[in-house]
This record gives C-alpha cells, sequence and structure tokens, in this order.
C-alpha cells in the first residue's frame, strides 16, 4: 500500500479498524508503524508530545509479526506509570532524568502481548502534579487544535499524539482528572476505569491507587473499550480488586448488548461551588435532551461531597506517595535535594508532606471512605451523575504554571473540581467529546457510573458517539 496510503487510514480508521486491516492481510505491521514515526517526525516539532522514542525496536517487533487482538497497532505510552525497558523513565521531572527503565510493567507487558507497536513515551507534567502539560523536564505539549493552548493534563501527550494522528490511542492515567481533563481539552473520548480494574505494578499500588488508575485517551468508544479488554485484571498481592467484568465476558462484547433503561441525575456547579463554563453548560442541555431522547430519565441532581475534605485528603495521600518516591530517587543518587531538581509546586508540596505528622495520612484515608459513602448514596437512586469534565474553557500555555505557585493557588481549581472526587471514590467516570467552545476548542461532558459499571458507561458512550458524533482529529496544520 502506497505511504500515502497507510498516512490517511491513520486519520479515517481507529486502533480496531486498523488491526482488522492487518490481521486481513491488507496492511503489513511494519508499513503502518513506518506512517506513524513518519508522522511523529513531521508533527511532534511542533506539539512537542513524544519525548522518547524506541522506533528501532518497534520496527523489529512488527517484522516479528505480532499476535493478539491488537496486532500491529502503533502506541504510545505516558512518562509516568507505564515502564518500558529501554525507555527514559523520567515522571516529567528532572531529577528523573537520565533514568531508563529496566523491565516492562505489568502494563506495557498485557499491551505488547495485545500485538501493539510501542513507539515511544509521550510528555508528562512532572509527578502528573497539574492539570496542564507543561513540564520544565521536556517543554510544554500543544494542543493539536490551537497551539497556544494547553492539552489538559497529567496525560497531555498521550491526548495530543492521538487527536494530532500520530496514533489512534494512547496510554494515559488518572489520579484526579488526569485521562477526562486532557480528553476534553483535546477532544478525545477517556474512560477513567473503576479502582483496582487495571495494573499498577510495579509502582505501590496501595499508595498510589487508592487515587490513580490506568487506561488509555482514544478517538472511539470500541477502542477504548478493546485496549480496557487487554489490560483488565488483577494480579496476584493487589491491594485493590475491581468488580467482576461484565458477564458478556469482556467490554468489548457488551457494547453488542442492549442499552440499559437508566436514571441519570445532573448537575452543573463543583462541589466547591464553581459553576461550569456557559459553553459546557449549554452542551450539558443538549446531552440531556439526547439522552431523553434515547429513552433514559434525566433530572437535575447531584452527590453530596464536601469539596474541600476531598481535595485536602487526595492532596495527602497523593504528596506522600510521591515523597516516597522522592527520598527514594535521592538514595539511589546518593546526594540531597537540590533547588534545581523539582519546580516549585511539587517542592512545596514535598516539603509540606514530609513535615506532616502521620495522623494526617490516616485522617485522609478516613475522609475518602467518608466521600466514598455519601457518593454511594446518590447511586441509591441515581445509575450515573452528568456533570462538565471541567468548569473552564482549556486555558493558554503558561495559564497552569508550576513554578508560579500564586497562579497555581488560585487558578488550578477550576480544572480538577469535577472530576478529583471520583478518585478518590474509585468510580469509574468518562469523558465524552461535547462540541467545540466559542474559540474553536473543545470540550467533554463527564459520566459517573457506580463502581465497577464501565459496561454502562461505554454502552451509553456508543449510543452517544452515534447519536451526536464528534470528530476525530483536530485539523492539521493546527491553528496558531
Amino acid at each position: 500500500m502506497a505511504d500515502r496510503d497507510v498516512a490517511a487510514l491513520l486519520d479515517t480508521e481507529d486502533a480496531v479498524g486498523l488491526a482488522a486491516l492487518v490481521a486481513a492481510g491488507q496492511l503489513r505491521a511494519r508499513e503502518l508503524a513506518e506512517a506513524s514515526i513518519a508522522r511523529i517526525e513531521e508533527r511532534n516539532p511542533v506539539l512537542n508530545a513524544v519525548v522518547a522514542d524506541r522506533f528501532d525496536a518497534a520496527l523489529a517487533e512488527a517484522d516479528a509479526g505480532p499476535t493478539g487482538p491488537l496486532a500491529g497497532v502503533p502506541f504510545l505510552v505516558k512518562d509516568l506509570g507505564c515502564d518500558v525497558a529501554g525507555l527514559p523513565a523520567t515522571r516529567g521531572s528532572r531529577l528523573w532524568l537520565g533514568h531508563v527503565a529496566e523491565h516492562d510493567s505489568e502494563l506495557a507487558r498485557r499491551y505488547k502481548a495485545a500485538g501493539l507497536l510501542i513507539l515511544g513515551n509521550t510528555n508528562s507534567p512532572e509527578l502528573g502534579k497539574n492539570a496542564s502539560t507543561e513540564p520544565l523536564a521536556h517543554g510544554a505539549t500543544h494542543n493539536p487544535w490551537r497551539t497556544t493552548h494547553s492539552t489538559g493534563g497529567s496525560s497531555g501527550g498521550s491526548a495530543a499524539a492521538v487527536a494530532g494522528g500520530i496514533v489512534p490511542a494512547a496510554h494515559a492515567n488518572d489520579g484526579g482528572g488526569s485521562i477526562r481533563i486532557p480528553a476534553s481539552s483535546c477532544g478525545l473520548f477517556g474512560l477513567k476505569p473503576t479502582r483496582g480494574r487495571t495494573p499498577a505494578w510495579p509502582a505501590p499500588g496501595v499508595g498510589a491507587y487508592p487515587m490513580g488508575i490506568a487506561h488509555a485517551v482514544t478517538r472511539t468508544v470500541r477502542d477504548s473499550a478493546a485496549l480496557l479488554d487487554v489490560i483488565a485484571g488483577p494480579l496476584t498481592g493487589d491491594p485493590y480488586v475491581a468488580p467482576v467484568a461484565p458477564p458478556e465476558g469482556s467490554f468489548v462484547a457488551a457494547l453488542a448488548s442492549a442499552p440499559e433503561t437508566l436514571r441519570i441525575g445532573f448537575g452543573t456547579v463543583t462541589p466547591n461551588g464553581l459553576e461550569g463554563h456557559p459553553a459546557v453548560l449549554a452542551a450539558i442541555e443538549r446531552t440531556a435532551e439526547v439522552l431523553r431522547g434515547l429513552g433514559h430519565t434525566v433530572e437535575e441532581a447531584s452527590p453530596d461531597i464536601d469539596g474541600a475534605a476531598v481535595s485536602s485528603a487526595m492532596s495527602t495521600i497523593m504528596g506522600a506517595l510521591s515523597a516516597v518516591a522522592i527520598e527514594d530517587r535521592l538514595a539511589e543518587l546518593g546526594r540531597d535535594l537540590t533547588d534545581d531538581d523539582l519546580e516549585a509546586l511539587t517542592r512545596v508540596i514535598h516539603d509540606g508532606i514530609t513535615k506532616a505528622p502521620a495522623t494526617d495520612l490516616a485522617r485522609a484515608h478516613i475522609a475518602v471512605e467518608q466521600v466514598s459513602r455519601d457518593v454511594g448514596r446518590f447511586h441509591d437512586t441515581y445509575d450515573l451523575w452528568l456533570s462538565p469534565t471541567i468548569a473552564a474553557p482549556v486555558p493558554p500555555l503558561g495559564y497552569l504554571d508550576a513554578n508560579d505557585l500564586q497562579a497555581m493557588f488560585t487558578r488550578a481549581g477550576a480544572f480538577a473540581q469535577f472530576t478529583g472526587p471520583f478518585n478518590a471514590t474509585g468510580q469509574p467516570a468518562m469523558s465524552v467529546p461535547a462540541g467545540l467552545d466559542a474559540e474553536g476548542l473543545p470540550f467533554g461532558v463527564q459520566f459517573v457510573g457506580r463502581m465497577g459499571a464501565e459496561a454502562t458507561l461505554l454502552r451509553l458512550a456508543l449510543r452517544l458517539e452515534e447519536a451526536m458524533p464528534w470528530p476525530r482529529l483536530a485539523p492539521w496544520p493546527p491553528a496558531a
């Protein structure tokens, strides 16, 4: 197949479609990988989405004849939470520059077993601690819809690569909205699975995974289901295990089941009292009307969430984990922390948590349990909650500057208030593309389900994808 035809397939086919072409012999894995590599070489200087590559290794894997349900599909993994042997694992931080992974994480092993061709790493803010992807270690990632603007964070490099036509899907993870916020900002579908659905190893699950969970950003709902199928399932000894998979046996199979008639509550005010942007509020109303047309009951109702308690608890728990990682890295390097090791926000969090008493961590876990019970009562009545994904428009680069503490303390709260509580509760939640604002930038709406309800969310998302289809890609070349 001619190179330009293969490149065109990166625009017109999703991961499932590309895998089908490879399986049918209509497309070779190597030519597909080469087309994606060419896209990286062409577009990454504009986007800065990919920060390290393993092109030769991926091409060798393509030539060896990959097998699996997604065999031959080019893929990228975030430079945080998914180690790939031989690739840098910098966590978006200057402190980890020069660190190279010696072994595949369990996620990387499962991706490779599915036949995915991992081409490299995508950019992440330092230790994932920003809703925008602009670390000092690697520079800012630019939104393919408008290069002056943020991609969201912390999976912003992956979102830019997918929306920018480099790969059809990419690994992402979410500890406070880090799948959903970039998905919303780049016009993609982003599902955060139930706590314990996907593995953390070798990361310490007991520290990170009360909050964080790995999955992907995708252009289509079926790609999200297919990728979840290949990575879902616990390892022996995991501290958290998700409820069983759907009765159909897989998330892809569950998409074909008849959709349920759902009772959906919706809200437009964050737990901290912040009203969503007018464009998103209008999208909530439009989405509610589409849902009613699909036979669902939709009414205004929101879970009772103490936003301040959730934010404080999450900051303490995740700050404690990052403090351990920082101290372990310093021990590995055999030196003390210097002023150039960490960005200002990370340093403030680190200094604060290392001085806090152990009782603060215990109280944070108690607060997480309380909000989980509070939200659980909402789901006694409602199957899903609908809200904006983020309360504010996609910001310009520099608006969320992790080295400007005043800016972070006054501005950052608008970007995770709708998403963060459901990392505390562990429930599955997804961002579904819902249109463009007046500036031509995407935004999404969020749906939250009961624990273990990914199949319900995916089935609903598929019906919304059919009823209110979204652009799969940003236009190229992007707007400046």
